[in-house]
C-alpha cells in the first residue's frame, strides 16, 4: 500500500490542533482544582473556540478527525482515509 502524499499544511494544522489540545488538557486539570479562576475559565473558552475553528477548517481540507458523530463525513464515506491523526 502506498502512502498518500500530504501537503505541508496538513502537518502544520495538525501541530496547531495538538498544541491547542495540550493547552485544553492542562487548563482542564488546573480548573479541576481551581474552579473559581475566572481568567482560567475565559482562557479555556478561548482555546475551546480556537480548537473548534481549527477542527472545522482541518476537516474541510483533509477529512474527519473523530468518529461517533463528532465529525461529519464527506462523500463517499471518508472516515477510514489514512493517515489517521495518531499515524503521523
Amino acid at each position: 500500500m502506498t502512502q498518500k502524499q500530504l501537503p505541508n499544511e496538513f502537518y502544520t494544522m495538525m501541530e496547531e490542533l495538538q498544541t491547542v489540545d495540550f493547552v485544553l488538557v492542562e487548563l482542564t486539570l488546573y480548573l479541576d482544582t481551581h474552579p473559581n479562576d475566572y481568567d482560567a475559565i475565559n482562557q479555556f473558552n478561548e482555546y475551546s473556540h480556537a480548537r473548534q475553528t481549527l477542527k472545522i477548517k482541518f476537516e474541510e481540507l483533509f477529512g474527519p478527525l473523530q468518529q461517533y458523530g463528532n465529525s461529519y463525513s464527506g462523500y463517499p464515506w471518508n472516515w477510514d482515509d489514512p493517515p489517521w491523526p495518531w499515524q503521523i
